[in-house]
């Protein structure tokens, strides 16, 4: 058994058009854009990093860097599914994982089923072994005064 753990979080910009953000592969209708270089989907990449960290195998970065123009943009949905291979041609089976969303806003409850289905689906579980969280900081920090977004992840694998 391996326990990995991760982290990620991003700033909020003005959207250019978009009225939506993704979170849990799951777009939902939100005010403001997230600057990233991906979709800058918070919870996938966390959950990237603590699937990563728990095989030993480097960080979300390290495998695709923001550095590499071929990820700008990029579905983090792809780089879930690329992670999970890495995990899978390491010998290691996805026993859970439990995440938390860290915003004042958006309230995320209305999707947290559909996020576990996605996750679920991309990583090849079942969607009882995903659990997704929501928590405000209660107005402190950049999260409380709405400035961005983050999340925590942590797995466990067979």
């Amino acid at each position: 058994m391996r326990i990995g753990q991760g982290f990620d979080a991003h700033r909020y910009g003005e959207p250019a058009t978009a009225t939506e953000i993704v979170l849990g592969g799951v777009k939902v209708a939100f005010d403001k854009a997230i600057v990233a270089h991906s979709d800058g989907d918070v919870l996938i990449h966390a959950l990237c990093d603590a699937l990563l960290g728990a095989s030993a195998q480097g960080d979300l970065g390290s495998h695709f860097p923001d550095s590499d123009s071929a990820f700008a943009g990029a579905d983090s949905r792809h780089l879930l599914r690329e992670t999970c291979r890495l995990i899978d041609s390491a010998g290691f089976s996805i026993s859970n994982v439990d995440m938390t969303l860290i915003a004042q806003a958006p309230r995320i409850s209305p999707f947290i089923q559909e996020m576990c289905n996605v996750l679920a689906e991309d990583m090849g579980i079942e969607a009882a072994q995903v659990s997704i969280k929501a928590t405000t900081t209660e107005g402190l920090g950049f999260t409380g005064r709405g400035e961005g977004i983050a999340a925590q992840a942590v797995v466990l694998l067979a």
